[in-house]
């Protein structure tokens, strides 16, 4: 499923207009390019031509090779192989830092001896210089070569070298040189023809499937998404057959994984989360499908981010308008022909695992349906905030919440961030680790964050299918509440703010003391922090009256909803039934700070 909906949506760009410049066709590969060796017509090397483009990350701006569509490359996993017309100075110009000269020279004699086996018979000027070039160049003088000099430690670190020839232009971009290519790997191929699994048609099957690039923590020189090297991967009957254990044809191993390494390469259509690095792509060429899932996974509505989608002002109306609507509950109506919600959308999160790809989730659906599953997801999150934080909580954010602020590594589990990504896209409930995560958080910080608060609230929404606890699982504060976890939260945050008015200043609080147990055993504490309230109101009195008759009654109001005379204090809290203590204790103390800025602005 995943390989066929990668090969179609390479046929899809393929065949559209803006995607056939940026996409490569059979036989071909996108490679990242530093240089050019300058060729005269006889194959004298006339100069050295920087490829080498600025690229604006975050704040900086760093130098980067040139993506260019060369000759496909081999899969080099040990050996001498040689590449055609993209090469590294191993084997375009045999030097190199790895202090083994012997086999450098026989890169070296690799990369000529390919060149003249496909060049040979062409009758053109790029593949004669090219030809020349190799017959003339001594490597044993490359490291004194005037032409080199200032750029050989650049060169000699790996970096992918091409031809120019003067006049005419790059080796690689000649007609005839690619008509020569082409028919080099028609007529070598020697792969057995049989029944593809993922086109249905007899073809050619691939033994080594191309290199997937750009998935964090996997090698830089690539990594393998299907690949069979020992005998615990095989099918019966298939040793050492690599391949042939899975019948993909070269063409759809081509596709899938230039469509991919296509994806992987633009930032636009990946995100990276803890190890995932998740990619998204539709049937549709047009970006806009892109751009909207993208900016509903990171949305920021007022100042601009780095993480926010850089787009045109027109693309961009429709990006804020879709996400708004699909927030709201209305449905994503097609946009004048630029949006249809019954196009197929696809996510694929995938993380490293030594030479492989593992695949951390594969989601289709339509993109309607998975837009709507992204704003049930912010309508379950939203909780009452303070007006300079985020209106949307974006996923790394939320991710934040569970891990502690003293850790080193800042990053959330993987294998959490993974299953809350499935359930924003599926709309399920989320993982029950997310809850626990959040609440352990909160035990050992003694804090209740708007996003801690806001985890609370959609887990257990999502846990109970939106029937239970409906009246505490609120935006914000319900004072007709009678569930009593709900309102022992809000009784404890009356009395923090009781404590906080009687000794204003002070560093540490009934919370820094008593949360962690007031939550879980609520009848071993808050006997004494009653007792404690009496004398906080007792010198509120003496300084502002108002205030002390005000706390006093909502605690007597409090008091008389839990009728403790009748329904003494709860020994012990569930874990449900601590989340909604807290959610309790958060709505409260929101209203409380509300309250009090009303009454203050009032008496200015």
């Amino acid at each position: 499923m995943i390989l066929g909906s990668l090969v179609k949506y390479y046929e899809i760009l393929s065949n559209s207009e803006a995607g056939a410049e940026k996409i490569a066709r059979l036989g071909y590969c996108r490679a990242n390019v530093s240089y050019a060796l300058r060729l005269s017509k006889e194959g004298e090397l006339l100069g050295l031509i920087p490829l080498k483009e600025q690229e604006q990350r975050g704040k900086k701006t760093v130098e980067v090779p040139k993506s260019m569509i060369v000759p496909e490359q081999v899969k080099k996993a040990s050996g001498i192989k040689s590449n055609f017309l993209c090469e590294n100075s191993s084997y375009m110009l045999g030097i190199d830092s790895k202090g083994k000269p012997e086999r450098t020279k026989q890169c070296f004699n690799a990369c000529r001896e390919l060149h003249h086996t496909i060049l040979d018979d062409v009758d053109s000027v790029c593949a004669k210089a090219v030809l020349s070039f190799f017959d003339k160049w001594q490597p044993e003088q490359a490291d004194s070569n005037e032409i080199l000099r200032n750029e050989l430690e650049a060169i000699v670190s790996g970096a992918n070298l091409v031809f120019y020839v003067d006049g005419i232009g790059y080796a690689h971009e000649d007609v005839a040189v690619k008509r020569a290519w082409e028919t080099y790997c028609k007529n070598n191929s020697s792969s057995t023809v049989m029944p593809c699994l993922v086109t249905g048609e007899r073809q050619p099957v691939a033994r080594l499937h191309p290199s997937i690039k750009g998935v964090k923590g996997a090698k830089p020189t690539g990594a393998s998404l299907v690949s069979f090297n020992a005998r615990a991967y095989e099918s019966y009957g298939c040793d050492k057959a690599q391949g042939l254990n899975a019948l993909v044809s070269e063409y759809a191993a081509f596709a899938y994984t230039t469509a991919l390494n296509y994806l992987l390469a633009d930032d636009n259509n990946k995100q990276v989360l803890g190890d995932t690095t998740i990619v998204y792509w539709a049937n549709s060429p047009k970006p806009v499908y892109r751009d909207i899932f993208l900016y509903s996974l990171n949305p920021v509505t007022e100042e601009k981010s780095d993480k926010e989608v850089v787009a045109d002002k027109e693309t961009e109306s429709i990006i804020h308008t879709a996400f708004q609507k699909i927030v709201q509950g209305k449905p994503l109506d097609d946009f004048e022909g630029e949006i249809n919600p019954e196009t197929r959308f696809y996510i694929l999160g995938l993380s490293p695992n030594s030479t492989r790809l593992s695949v951390r989730f594969f989601i289709e659906n339509t993109f309607g349906n998975i837009m709507e599953n992204q704003a049930a997801h912010y309508r379950d999150l939203d909780i009452e905030h303070s007006p300079d934080e985020f209106e949307y909580l974006p996923l790394w954010k939320l991710m934040q919440e569970t891990v502690s602020p003293h850790s080193k590594d800042k990053a959330a589990s993987p294998l959490l961030t993974g299953s809350v990504l499935r359930s924003i896209f599926t709309g399920q409930p989320y993982p029950q680790a997310l809850f626990n995560n959040v609440m352990v958080r909160i035990r050992a910080e003694r804090e209740v964050t708007r996003g801690k608060a806001a985890i609370i609230k959609a887990c257990l929404l999502r846990k109970y299918n939106y029937q239970k606890y409906k009246e505490e699982l609120k935006v914000s504060l319900n004072e007709q509440s009678e569930n009593r976890a709900y309102i022992l939260g809000r009784l404890f945050s009356v009395l923090e703010k009781v404590q906080l008015e009687a000794n204003p200043g002070i560093n540490t609080t009934i919370k820094d003391r008593y949360f962690t147990s007031a939550c879980a055993t609520p009848a071993s504490v808050f006997p004494t922090l009653l007792r404690l309230s009496n004398h906080h109101l007792s010198s509120i009195k003496k300084t502002n009256t108002n205030y002390a008759y005000a706390d006093e009654n909502r605690i007597t109001e409090l008091m008389d909803k839990l009728d403790v005379k009748n329904n003494p204090f709860p020994a012990h809290l569930s874990l449900d039934e601590q989340g909604l203590f807290v959610l309790g204790y958060y709505h409260q103390k929101k209203a409380n700070f509300t309250k009090k800025n009303k009454e203050e602005m009032k008496n200015e």
